[in-house]
């Protein structure tokens, strides 16, 4: 038995009967939205778009703050698209309250946003101004800390057939330091007795110079898009972006590329954006796609201390890794794990030395299978010109703080990722084209912490778990003593 409770049903006539209540009683205090209203002037957005709108001819246009927040309601809460998000602004309270409309006042058609994207915002950078004030905003409360700042890449699945493709051949992106790096080893070569290398000039040593060309696929649904494919991972044609955070998980700064760019090729823009907005960055914290002699250096010489993990040695089975040859920084020279010399043979364009062993004597060697297959009898060892900069990421790595400052980037990059796909619909795009996905995220990261803000502001005072206060002293006892050492190492 259930009780002595008695039937009843719900007159449903109340449904019909008109009441007299505001919007505002409507939505409760604790929302979300009510936190995000207050967290920040939008009307700022007025004064980023006076230029894009006429100001004494035409007929009257649609609020531009109230276009864009149509756009934050749709990232805030992962929906996924704008005829969606229209749908759902019109049986939504909140959302209502939120874009400033009544209960019976008409929401726009969902391609007003669409037109008005085309015909002003597309070539604005409206888009970073909000980005850019939402992160002033947080800054000036105090909530972001960039004395560590954590850098990754994630790829969002592009809007394109992966099966609509033509193949082409495109010239393969330089780095950013591919003139110091000439300039370097050019210095090198003619230390050594040899001819210079000329920049338009193929490698005279037999290795693929940075200018070289390759087949790539390229979609005929999303051009602009890029193959991608990870390990097992099924081919498809996606972006990829690249993204800094502070210890506090609020983004710095946000860049978009096709998603058959690598990682690396994306850092020296986004490290040097935030470098520029946060002068006390002391630790940038990265992974192993990132451990490179460019890269290391770009860091050291900024003056921060690159955290990377362990990266793993691309020998075969059954060989020799290249840890197991020893360098001999004075006399410049590897001794092999037979106590034989392999000795400096040239600079090539890459920028890497090339060692080689004599073969008369491994010809004879014990170990020679375990070392090389090379008919000739040559073992060649290669050391990039800038290798001691990630001798330095490797000193950090084996320091306590290092090992504990890595760690972190599961609660704190990886967050960020995990939160913007989950919750924020990132795991794929509708939109078309690297600058309107583009503006897009950079949108939707600008919301992100723009909810952290509105959250944080409305309980200031209590903040998530970070890393221990006693590490952030440690991280800046160990920079400030050992700083100079590690720099004047590298230099």
């Amino acid at each position: 038995m259930w009780g002595d409770e008695m039937l009843t049903k719900k007159n449903r006539e109340i449904i019909k009967q008109v009441e007299l209540v505001s919007i505002d009683s409507l939505v409760p205090q604790d929302h979300l939205l009510r936190a995000v209203e207050e967290s920040i002037d939008f009307s700022f957005i007025y004064e980023e778009v006076k230029d894009l709108y006429s100001e004494n001819t035409g007929r009257p246009s649609i609020d531009p703050v109230v276009l864009i927040k149509l756009l934050m309601l749709q990232a805030l809460y992962g929906i996924r698209s704008m005829r969606q998000t229209i749908r759902e602004v019109e049986v939504n309270v909140a959302y209502r309250w939120f874009l400033g409309y009544g209960l019976q006042e008409k929401i726009p058609h969902f391609s007003t946003f669409g037109k008005n994207y085309e015909r002003r915002f597309k070539e604005s950078d409206l888009f970073e101004k909000i980005f850019e004030r939402v992160l002033m905003e947080a800054i000036e409360c105090g909530f972001v800390k960039t004395d560590a700042v954590f850098i990754d890449a994630t790829h969002i699945k592009a809007s394109a057939n992966k099966n609509k493709y033509i193949e082409k051949v495109a010239k393969q992106r330089t780095q950013k330091y591919k003139e110091e790096l000439l300039k370097e080893i050019n210095a090198e070569r003619e230390a050594n007795g040899k001819k210079p290398f000329e920049e338009e000039d193929d490698d005279d040593d037999n290795n693929k110079g940075e200018n070289s060309s390759k087949k790539v696929r390229v979609s005929t649904t999303d051009p602009e898009s890029g193959m991608f494919q990870k390990g097992e991972k099924e081919r498809c044609f996606a972006y990829t972006a690249s993204v800094a955070c502070d210890r506090n998980n609020f983004v710095l700064g946000v860049k978009i590329a096709p998603g058959n760019v690598h990682d690396s090729q994306v850092f020296s823009d986004l490290f040097q954006e935030v470098n520029d907005k946060f002068s006390k960055i002391e630790a940038v914290v990265v992974d192993a796609g990132y451990k490179t002699p460019g890269i290391c250096r770009e860091i050291i010489e900024a003056g921060a201390l690159p955290v990377m993990p362990y990266k793993r040695s691309m020998t075969k089975d059954g060989y020799f890794k290249k840890r197991e040859y020893v360098y001999d920084e004075y006399y410049d020279c590897y001794i092999c794990p037979n106590n034989q010399i392999l000795e400096y043979s040239t600079t090539n364009r890459a920028g890497y030395r090339e060692y080689r062993s004599n073969p008369q004597i491994c010809c004879k060697c014990p170990m020679r299978l375990q070392c090389t297959k090379s008919k000739n009898y040559t073992k060649i060892i290669t050391r990039h010109i800038w290798e001691h900069y990630i001798e330095i990421a490797e000193d950090i790595r084996h320091t306590q703080w290092g090992k504990e400052l890595y760690k972190m980037r599961g609660q704190t990059i990886e967050r960020v990722f995990a939160d913007a796909k989950e919750k924020h619909g990132m795991r794929y795009t509708n939109l078309r084209g690297l600058r309107k996905v583009g503006h897009y995220l950079t949108l939707l990261f600008a919301c992100m912490n723009l909810k952290k803000l509105a959250l944080w502001k409305k309980r200031r005072g209590t903040f998530p778990p970070t890393v221990p206060a006693l590490h952030s002293f440690f991280l800046k006892i160990f920079f400030a003593f050992n700083k100079k050492p590690l720099l004047g190492y590298a230099s």
